[in-house]
């Protein structure tokens, strides 16, 4: 059995899994890579792009006051500014600790479709998706977590992650590195983390434990999961990616499934 096809033995309906290469080939799939699936929080990851695009832009900037008193785009990008998980209660003050969160995401995204004049989806797609191809892609809701799409767009997406086009390297390079070090914070799904390491809408793998990637990763490895049943690392170090899409909402099944797969993906094909 080949390693993709460890997914067969899971408990949804339906998966797909594809593993991109260096130079943004695909070496990998098993699945219906047409196949569209709701993100979840994966979506953070395309509208992350959309928020660095315009910040290269210069249509926001990281010092842009935005979210609670003394919060910045930056403490929104990052998960430290003091949001709830999915509501506008403030549980703590801004930048002292890691609060994963869906609010400060929209808030964020209300903030640039104010200095834009565009509606979010629009930014995304006329500076995401539509230079990359990604013609199955949208986000038609919320930022952090409406997302729709399918393995073959997210393909193109990973490959732009390992090679940047539509943003500077040393863009990626920034955003992928630990920002407001050392702060705890909990990891749905996985518990309280210390560090809870983030990058600038990037989760980054760090010392993390457990963790949805598996134990050979590198710490720069970053990426996102959604509660949909869904993932996509990148490892950089490796110059290699991998998306993988279910059907079946994240639950314990996804933590005694996930990190496994993820170690034998990463050991086939680095």
């Amino acid at each position: 059995m080949s390693v993709l096809a460890q997914i067969e033995q899971w408990p949804v309906d339906n998966a797909v899994s594809v593993v991109v290469n260096g130079d943004g080939s695909i070496v990998a799939e098993h699945g219906d890579t047409k196949r569209i699936y709701p993100l979840a929080s994966v979506t953070k990851l395309l509208s992350t792009y959309a928020f660095l695009i315009a910040l290269e832009e210069e249509a926001i900037t990281l010092e842009d006051a935005a979210g609670p008193d003394g919060s910045t785009v930056h403490h929104l990008l990052a998960h430290t500014a003091g949001y709830d998980f999915d509501s506008t209660t403030i549980r703590y003050a801004v930048g002292t600790k890691r609060g994963y969160s869906n609010t400060g995401f929209e808030v964020l995204a209300k903030h640039l479709e104010k200095e834009t004049g565009m509606s979010f989806s629009e930014y995304a797609q006329e500076a995401v998706f539509a230079p990359l191809g990604m013609s199955n892609t949208e986000i038609a809701g919320s930022c952090a977590k409406d997302g729709r799409s399918s393995a073959s767009d997210l393909a193109l997406f990973a490959a732009e992650l390992l090679n940047p086009t539509l943003v500077a390297v040393e863009t990626m390079q920034d955003a992928t590195r630990v920002h407001f070090e050392n702060l705890a914070g909990i990891l749905p799904g996985y518990g309280r983390q210390n560090p809870n390491d983030w990058g600038l809408g990037f989760e980054i793998r760090s010392t993390k434990n457990p963790h949805w990637t598996g134990q050979s990763h590198p710490a720069s490895t970053f990426g996102h999961f959604g509660q949909s049943g869904t993932f996509l690392w990148v490892a950089p170090e490796h110059r290699l990616a991998c998306v993988t899409l279910t059907d079946k909402p994240f639950g314990p099944w996804a933590v005694e499934a996930w990190a496994p797969f993820n170690e034998s993906v990463l050991a086939e094909f680095s």
